[in-house]
């Protein structure tokens, strides 16, 4: 008499891949469309520390204005930033929306906002 051993298929089936697939593949698309936002948005938070090195208002968002030129930053401008003064210190606060189109009526908005160290 033999004893035939009972083994289990394990593993993936086919709809499993596709569906991991996809989300892998949705979540890249994703990824590739909001990284660009978040180096912009250290590109901005830079020029914002370096801009507050102006005494003055005037100072501030021209220094900014020359940052973003050369940073090629679009979402922000100069008029949008709050400059204040904290004891002797100038301070430099920014916000700002960005939004990305998925599919259909669907929209990813990401909210920036920071201040200068």
């Amino acid at each position: 008499m033999t004893v035939q051993i009972k083994s289990k298929q394990r593993g993936i089936t086919f709809f499993g891949l596709v569906f991991v697939g996809a989300v892998v593949g949705i979540s890249g698309v994703i990824a590739a469309q909001v990284f660009p936002t978040v180096l912009e948005y250290q590109m901005v938070q830079k020029a914002v520390n370096k801009s507050q090195e102006g005494s003055s208002v005037v100072e501030v968002r021209n220094i900014f204005e020359k940052a973003t030129a050369i940073d090629n930053i679009t979402s922000i401008q100069a008029k949008d930033l709050e400059v204040t003064k904290e004891g002797d210190k100038v301070v430099v606060r920014f916000a700002y929306e960005r939004e990305i189109h998925l599919v259909g009526p669907a929209w990813l908005t990401l909210k920036y906002a920071g201040r200068s160290k």
